[in-house]
């Protein structure tokens, strides 16, 4: 469940209790009591071991009463705290899945269709869930956060995401000046944090198997007042409790990998966004570029082979 800059998670239109708890908690959070959203609030940070707790132990951390915890699972579409916690548990299952795991399941349940337009369904699946998920202001105040020059923006992701993370960086330093790349080696994050000041930017991708030094990572850039874009998928990362902007992409495919393209779009979606914002000094930086270019002869000129222009 996403959270915009007021602190509250999204309000989605749509009414029906179905789907991922996170999802419930962003559809219904427009009607719960104080408390209850209190308690949606404690439940979507400290996702998933809240949870997985007595009704009793999750009532008390989050502050609320055992009457709250009944009232807000069943607003939810459950019938009771039992049912809740099964729907959790599957949900932690699959956030831990390994990719053996992911192509066994989808080799016993694929259609008899060829792989082409499998995937091809599944990626457009994808991606309506995931532009439905997006709350509008939250990604205009992200990209807001992300136009302004006078932050320092350092970009990083996990072990398949960091050619996602690469191509961003290579994008938005175009836009604007100040972005950087955090090296894989998580070895070397410390120097680089070193001069890390309040208000700069880390922006991470995490999806599952999340992996531990992108939350140690977090943890860190946090403690030092900066500001955490995460960029993750339905089962968000551990590192969702320290980003003040959370966007979730679908990303399972019939396939043991699970697929970046949604993220992708996401990444396109914020680099237009924050090339709309700063135009003005953006079109002279990529002048500037163009000239670079022709000075170094990187591009071919005039009319090739084919005798269609370029």
């Amino acid at each position: 469940m996403s959270t915009p800059t007021n602190g509250k998670p999204p309000v989605q239109q749509d009414d029906d209790s179905l789907g991922m708890i996170d999802d419930r908690m962003s559809r219904h959070f427009a009607s719960l009591t104080p408390a209850e959203r209190q308690l949606a609030i404690h439940l979507t940070r400290n996702y998933p071991i809240a949870g997985l707790s007595s009704m009793t132990v999750l009532a008390k951390a989050a502050g609320v009463s055992s009457p709250t915890v009944l009232r807000l699972v069943q607003k939810l579409g459950f019938r009771g705290y039992p049912e809740f916690q099964t729907q959790l548990h599957a949900e932690v299952e699959a956030r831990l899945e390994s990719p053996i795991a992911k192509h066994a399941r989808w080799i016993a349940d694929a259609p008899q269709t060829h792989v082409l337009n499998r995937f091809a369904d599944a990626i457009l699946a994808n991606l309506t869930s995931t532009l439905s998920r997006i709350d509008h202001a939250e990604f205009d105040a992200c990209a807001d956060m992300l136009a302004d020059p006078k932050r320092r923006i350092m970009v990083t992701g996990g072990r398949i995401t960091h050619a996602l993370a690469e191509y961003l960086v290579g994008q938005l330093g175009i836009v604007r000046p100040g972005v950087t790349m955090l090296s894989a080696l998580s070895n070397r994050w410390p120097p680089a944090l070193l001069d890390l000041r309040p208000g700069d930017v880390l922006i991470v991708f995490d999806i599952r198997r999340y992996e531990n030094t992108i939350l140690s990572l977090t943890d860190t850039a946090a403690e030092q007042g900066a500001e955490i874009v995460l960029l993750t998928d339905p089962w968000v990362s551990p590192a969702a409790g320290n980003a003040r902007f959370r966007f979730s992409a679908q990303i399972e495919v019939p396939s043991a990998w699970d697929s970046n393209v949604a993220l992708l779009v996401l990444v396109e979606a914020l680099l237009a966004a924050v090339l709309e914002r700063t135009w003005d000094d953006t079109e002279t930086r990529m002048k500037r570029l163009e000239s670079l270019y022709d000075s170094a002869g990187l591009f071919r000129r005039g009319r090739p082979a084919d005798g269609r222009p370029r």
